[in-house]
């Protein structure tokens, strides 16, 4: 059980700073990008949606080490593959759960703290992707109020 729990902390942090360091990253690049406030929105659409990618892919790894090293299971999934357990991954970390793949054991504690960063990270991904729409289309919400 203390494997887990590292585990879920380490993914947490791990998790937390891919998402701190693309979207510090996007904030960083897009100033001097010239392109139309579309496109730029197209950017930060397409950086969020790497991060979270990236971010499920870590956790199905880490939950298919765990389930390898014998620390859990999961049912309909013998064996558990990468494809499997990405597949697992993503509807855990988005909170959708169809629920024809279940954890056993304490690789149950991973899942839940999955979907916990997920929902915390989608949030936070959905308030960048507001800011940056304000200030791409602020310019030419001046000009249209303007008559321009």
């Amino acid at each position: 059980m203390l494997t887990v729990v590292a585990t879920c902390i380490a993914m947490l942090c791990i998790s937390t700073l891919i998402h701190f360091e693309v979207l510090t990253g996007l904030t960083r690049v897009l100033p001097t990008m010239r392109l139309s406030s579309r496109f730029k929105l197209l950017v930060v659409l397409g950086g969020v949606f790497f991060a979270h990618v990236i971010e499920i892919a870590l956790y199905s790894l880490a939950l298919l080490i765990l389930v390898r090293l014998g620390i859990g299971s999961m049912t309909n999934a013998d064996p558990l593959g990468f494809q499997t357990a990405l597949y697992f991954s993503a509807e855990t970390y988005t909170s959708l759960g169809y629920g024809d793949l279940v954890p056993t054991g304490s690789v149950r504690l991973l899942a839940s703290s999955e979907t916990l960063t997920g929902l915390l990270l989608i949030g936070w991904s959905a308030s960048y992707i507001y800011i940056a729409m304000e200030r791409f289309w602020a310019p030419d919400l001046a000009a249209f109020r303007k008559g321009g």
